[in-house]
């Protein structure tokens, strides 16, 4: 007896489950057959409605394509004095090496640098494919500055390419670098922007890749080679 008790309990339980699907079920059909009755009946509300949605949109991609016209004259304009770049601070001087990639073609440049950025603080791809890491070493002082020195390309030379992936590895700065930073550069295929081609480059319009000596050749042929 009890067996049967718990079986038709279930059964009542189904069976409310079931007419309450139904009735939730038939309340919305009745719903959507009320308003498309209304609808039908005030036919000018679809028109407006469309007209509102057209107007949106339009105004909406015309944003867009307003927003992507000035970012490209933005780009191309892009110009950077020392005295500007040495006032900024470490993050802005990040920033604006990606403005700088960017400038010169390479859309999806980004800053990456932080907390356990493994020597990495700005990623970029050239028009050519070449996958560019750069690191950034920034001096308030300018010229006046702590030198970059070898442990500073040491870090770029162990993470750049090994987990990095880059083709070609650069360290930037605003200050000085030691020969034997330079020397161990040339050594280990590094590339250094000092600050004298930090000023040619962010001054001009001649992107990376032209001012600095034997960079790797291109990936892929573009209309660009």
């Amino acid at each position: 007896m009890r067996r049967r008790t718990r079986r038709t309990s279930r059964q009542l339980h189904a069976e409310d489950r079931l007419i309450g699907i139904l009735v939730v079920t038939a309340l919305a059909v009745g719903l959507v057959v009320a308003v498309v009755n209304w609808l039908l009946t005030h036919w000018w509300v679809l028109i407006v409605i469309g007209t509102l949605a057209l107007l949106a949109g339009g105004a909406w991609l015309h944003h867009k394509q307003q927003q992507a016209r000035w970012e490209a004259v933005r780009a191309q304009g892009l110009r950077y004095a020392l005295s500007q770049l040495d006032g900024l601070h470490h993050s802005q001087f990040e920033d604006a090496v990606r403005d700088l990639m960017r400038r010169d073609g390479c859309q999806d440049a980004a800053r990456v640098g932080g907390g356990g950025d493994l020597g990495a603080d700005v990623k970029a791809t050239d028009p050519y494919g070449r996958r560019w890491v750069i690191q950034c070493k920034h001096r308030r002082n300018g010229l006046a500055g702590s030198a970059v020195g070898t442990p500073d390309l040491q870090v770029l030379n162990g993470t750049a390419r090994q987990v990095h992936g880059a083709d070609v590895a650069v360290i930037v700065t605003n200050g000085r670098v030691t020969k034997p930073a330079v020397a161990f550069a040339k050594q280990q295929h590094l590339y250094v922007v000092d600050r004298h081609t930090l000023a040619t480059w962010a001054s001009g319009s001649r992107p990376l890749w032209e001012l600095l000596r034997a960079v790797p050749p291109p990936r892929r042929p573009t209309a660009l080679s």
